[in-house]
């Protein structure tokens, strides 16, 4: 067996399910044995699409999501995906064919490239190692929460593999069989409709540390001195509902996520849904009143804080992380517990006896009625063949299903899908928003779609971004994904044009002609229609009712007389 096959079959034996691409000459070999032995891939337009897909995947599926690309270019062209995948420490494994020989044309240095984005670089060191460097190469995605970048050379990959088969299924011994212990404990060893495993538990990987027994004391004595505690959980807390639930039970505290963990405590009396920018006037007098802030598995940056402006200057701040270099990065904290969410919040509450006094009826009907945007008063702009984006999004919101993954591109509109649009829990949000880039949108939902299967997927895109993207139309038809995308469409780059716009500054270069995304849509072979008053969403509902054998894309063109107020708060910021 060649290298570069042995490498595929090795890493389809560690469970790899499903692997995202485009196949050119260097990866053909280890993409064609991933599918031989088990593998689904799934062909993108596009590698910066690919890579999102693969990056969306791995959010919502609990597994180490797989990406095999082209020497050269194809790295190149994925590398925004792999960026933004780097900076979310999404598990990540980057196979990449490279090209050794320096006056190939295809030589660039691709360690080098994943460095400068903050991915790991590994390599294929020799035809006996190659088994063993790729299986290094996925734990250590797995184990740290890595993108990993995993360059097979193109010299070696034809060479005969040192590791027999023999000694290829010793190898995969010592892994004592991740994907196994990444379902431990779920019923039936298979995920269920609304169950992620955690992959930190996997087999044969350092367990997430416990709490000190000093920081845990520490804690209990800030909560039970606490009126007003507020706990904010962000994507490391994500598998911590149930203990940070259960704590915050007992110190009757709040419940805000950031915006990667929306949806987290749905459900709750007092969940305060997303903290930062996309927190509702309620949500944020809330959170800024309180006397105590706890995070746990959340950075606490600029956009989750308001740039800080949600943190009361007297109050107290307490950051509970695994990783010690995360705690304080973007704000002081006052105490600083390095350990697992859910054990932290385990450990504190046996020592913590019930203190709810900020919970009160009066306040439980408070958020019950205000804390939702949907229910702030606005005035509707909707009108002169423009729809005001709050008027569609809370439209769409009662007309889809509630099972739903919801997907959300960068720009202007982006805080109303995200605000407007409900999702059923954490597992209904995926956000690939670390580095801002516009045009992942479309590619984030066909990832989502395929880790979630049993919900509807919806698209909510910019028109910007929904034209970068455009080429993965083909991808959502072709794999017959009954996805709604819904196009925001201002004919601008907003976000520019709102905030150069104030100032006087010429707009020639963020405006553009009208596009006619229906007809696009359906000349890739979906259903489409434009909206521009609530009366034309009749199609959705007969979409909707229908076998929704065809992707729906809805073209809503929007009012934009001014910027979103998340947006303004942004620019102010800065």
């Amino acid at each position: 067996m060649i290298v570069a096959r042995a490498v595929g079959a090795a890493l389809a034996g560690l469970g790899v399910r499903t692997v995202f691409g485009l196949v050119g000459s260097g990866n053909f070999h280890v993409t064609g044995a991933l599918a031989e032995h088990g593998a689904r891939f799934v062909a993108a337009r596009h590698e910066g699409g690919a890579a999102t897909m693969a990056d969306a995947y791995a959010r919502l599926s609990g597994e180490v999501g797989v990406l095999t690309v082209h020497q050269g270019p194809g790295l190149t062209n994925a590398l925004t995906g792999i960026t933004e995948a780097a900076k979310s420490r999404t598990p990540l494994l980057v196979l990449a064919a490279e090209a050794d020989e320096p006056r190939s044309n295809f030589h660039i240095a691709q360690s080098a490239l994943a460095e400068a984005v903050g991915a790991i670089p590994a390599r294929l060191e020799s035809a006996g190692t190659a088994v063993a460097d790729a299986i290094h190469a996925y734990r250590l995605a797995a184990r740290e929460r890595r993108t990993v970048l995993l360059n097979l050379p193109l010299a070696l990959q034809g060479r005969e593999a040192g590791d027999r088969p023999g000694a290829t299924a010793a190898a995969l011994s010592g892994v004592s069989g991740v994907r196994e212990a990444a379902l431990s404990g779920v019923p039936g060893g298979a995920l269920g409709p609304s169950t992620v495993p955690d992959i930190s538990g996997m087999a044969g990987m350092p367990a997430a540390p416990e709490p000190s027994a000093a920081s845990v004391r520490a804690l209990a004595e800030v909560l039970a001195g606490a009126r007003r505690p507020v706990f904010i959980a962000g994507r490391g807390a994500r598998w911590a509902r149930r203990e940070i639930e259960a704590l915050a039970d007992r110190a009757g505290a709040l419940l805000a996520t950031s915006a990667v963990a929306r949806g987290l405590f749905n459900g709750s009396p007092w969940n305060l849904d997303v903290s930062g920018g996309f927190a509702s006037p309620l949500a944020a007098e809330l959170i800024r009143g309180a006397d105590v802030v706890v995070s746990f598995g959340c950075a606490l940056n600029m956009w989750t804080t308001r740039h800080g402006a949600l943190i009361g200057p007297s109050a107290t701040v307490v950051q509970v992380d695994l990783d010690p270099a995360a705690i304080g990065a973007h704000r002081r904290a006052d105490l600083a517990v390095t350990g697992d969410a859910a054990a932290t919040a385990r450990a504190v509450a046996a020592l913590l006896g019930e203190t709810p006094r900020w919970r009160t009826p009066e306040l439980a009907g408070r958020i019950a009625r205000e804390v939702a945007w949907r229910d702030v008063p606005y005035t509707d702009t909707t009108g002169g063949g423009r729809i005001d984006p709050r008027t569609l999004s809370i439209a769409l919101d009662d007309l889809l299903p509630a099972e739903r993954v919801l997907a959300v591109d960068s720009g202007n509109f982006m805080g109303y899908p995200s605000t407007f649009l409900s999702v059923p829990d954490e597992n209904g949000f995926c956000f690939t928003q670390a580095f801002q880039s516009i045009g992942l949108g479309l590619a984030t939902a066909i990832g989502a779609a395929l880790a979630r299967p049993d919900r509807l997927p919806v698209a909510a895109l910019g028109d910007g971004g929904a034209l970068m993207g455009m080429a993965d139309l083909e991808t959502v038809v072709r794999l017959g994904l009954p996805m709604v995308i819904v196009v925001y469409d201002d004919e601008a780059y907003g976000a520019e044009v709102h905030h150069f716009g104030p100032h006087g500054h010429p707009l020639d270069q963020v405006r553009f002609p009208p596009t006619d995304f229906a007809a696009i849509a359906r000349g890739f072979g979906c259903d489409a229609v434009t909206v521009t008053h609530p009366g034309d969403l009749g199609p959705v509902s007969a979409w909707l009712a229908g076998p929704r054998d065809r992707p729906l894309l809805v073209h809503g063109k929007i009012t934009a007389d001014r910027g979103s107020w998340w947006l303004e708060e942004a620019f102010r910021g800065h």
